[in-house]
């Protein structure tokens, strides 16, 4: 059994080879294109001092590694969704964490870092982020299954010098509601009580734990800042990041009226000045000892917002932030850790049983099957509007739009089940009907296509013949881009 105290002795032996990076940018190497951002950088006499890439095919991660090859490079994962209880008996784990780590070693990167969220929970599934359910039985599963992928790292890493990449959980944004009975902060002190992991803490996300929790009808901004980080295990914050904030498509009148701004987690959006005078608050406190890189998150944004932001950040934040990683290489952290306690054991299948029972009611309580009941639902009982615009705007557009519309992937389906009389929102109430069995690693594209299939076969049988036809073509041109330069499209 370790205890706290070798927890954090481990981690600072694993972040020790992690050399200061400064500011960089975290990206997808397709949108936009990460060859035509770097060249326009280069115009301007920038070059960002990292790379942050977001997963994509090993061929395309390896083309990154070989045009930039003295360029620090990391890896933000996707699909290991650590935070549900029974992914370790998945048939697609191994299989997924086996792809992770053949990318971590193709790009030789300095760390995984992958969010503290899910898409897929007790058989249901979802095109973007949903966060986790803080209560403590879910942050001792979120530490056990941490470990596991760390471990696979450490056995099956090739990095040159000899290190294995760090495990960084980001803190997740809400989109317009939480759930769980202890605080965020603390959700992740008991985690880093528990694995050696290191954290991201995404300044975007932090301001929508703000927006999306009643706190902000107690305290201002600043306030709320001062006391999350004054909690919060800023201490193992390896990375930040910082991204655009806006309202989603899908916003009805209630969202944009009001304040503070109905914004989202939105990475195609301009970084609002609010995120950095937060960053300023952040960088400034005394408990930010282990800090290697900053990041802008710039997937999906238009490359000339890309370096006009990068650049204005560099000139503002450069030194300040060189200071205070400089200061953080002599920080000892054994000075700022709480008591030494010995760590529980293993999650027992019955606890296990009872957070896949949880997250089991948690997705069709979001999606609008039950009403809100249980203590974890407390706060969101006092104020239902979050869930409400989730439920009713933002989940239906994910359904149907996000990720691939289906009426530009379906044209001909969809016309013919509309003279039949099928209103395509029954497609979102059929996808959450019931909970369904995995057949493969989580691709949103792919479930939309299968869905649909059956969705077409049970509401429209005549046009069954239309919709395979469909689905072949799009199918066929996926698998062919994926192979040849990657998706063609955002699927998460």
């Amino acid at each position: 059994m370790r205890n706290h105290d070798t927890i954090q002795q481990d981690f600072q032996r694993r972040l020790r080879p992690i050399l200061p990076q400064g500011i960089g940018l975290s990206v997808d190497v397709y949108s936009p294109d990460l060859f035509e951002l770097m060249a326009q950088l280069k115009e301007r006499g920038l070059r960002p001092n990292y790379l942050e890439v977001f997963k994509a095919t090993t061929t395309a991660l390896t083309a990154v590694r070989q045009a930039w090859p003295d360029l620090a490079l990391a890896y933000h994962g996707e699909g290991l969704w650590i935070t549900k209880p029974d992914v370790q008996a998945s048939p697609f784990f191994q299989q997924d964490v086996g792809e992770m780590v053949a990318q971590l070693n193709c790009l030789q990167s300095l760390w995984l870092n992958h969010e503290c969220a899910m898409k897929q929970m007790a058989g249901y599934s979802f095109g973007t982020y949903v966060p986790p359910l803080y209560t403590p039985l879910s942050a001792e599963v979120v530490a056990a299954n941490i470990a596991t992928v760390q471990q696979a790292m450490d056995q099956q890493g090739t990095r040159v010098d000899g290190t294995a990449p760090l495990f960084l959980l980001e803190l997740p944004p809400l989109t317009y509601f939480a759930a769980g009975r202890i605080t965020i902060p603390h959700f992740f002190r008991l985690v880093t009580d528990l694995v050696p992991c290191g954290l991201v803490l995404d300044i975007g996300h932090l301001w929508t734990v703000y927006r999306y929790t009643t706190v902000r009808r107690r305290m201002p901004l600043e306030q709320f800042v001062r006391e999350f980080l004054d909690e919060f295990p800023l201490e193992r914050v390896v990375e930040i990041h910082v991204a655009g904030l806006a309202y989603h498509e899908s916003a009805g009148e209630a969202e944009l009226r009001a304040e503070p701004p109905a914004w989202l987690d939105a990475h195609a959006a301009p970084i609002p000045p609010v995120l950095f005078t937060m960053l300023e608050q952040v960088l400034a406190h005394q408990n930010l000892v282990s800090l290697r890189a900053v990041a802008l998150e710039v997937d999906t944004k238009s490359i000339e917002t890309v370096v006009e932001e990068y650049a204005a950040a560099v000139r503002r934040f450069a030194s300040v932030v060189q200071r205070t990683m400089a200061n953080s290489l002599g920080a000892e952290l054994t000075d700022r850790v709480l008591p030494s306690r010995s760590i529980q054991e293993p999650v027992s299948p019955s606890a296990r049983q009872q957070l896949r029972d949880d997250y089991a009611r948690y997705a069709q309580i979001i999606s609008g099957q039950i009403p809100v009941a249980g203590s974890e639902w407390q706060e969101m009982a006092e104020d239902e509007a979050g869930l409400m615009a989730y439920r009713t705007s933002y989940l239906p557009y994910e359904i149907l739009h996000w990720g691939g519309d289906l009426t530009q992937m379906f044209p001909e389906t969809c016309r013919r089940i509309a003279e039949r009389g099928v209103d395509l929102a029954e497609f979102v109430t059929f996808w959450f009907r019931a909970p369904r069995p995995l057949t493969q690693s989580y691709d949103f594209f792919l479930l939309k296509i299968e869905r649909f299939i059956e969705f077409v076969a049970e509401r429209a049988p005549e046009a069954e013949a239309c919709v395979e036809e469909e689905s072949a073509v799009l199918r066929q041109a996926y698998a062919e881009a994926n192979e040849v330069m990657g998706p063609v499209m955002e699927i998460g």
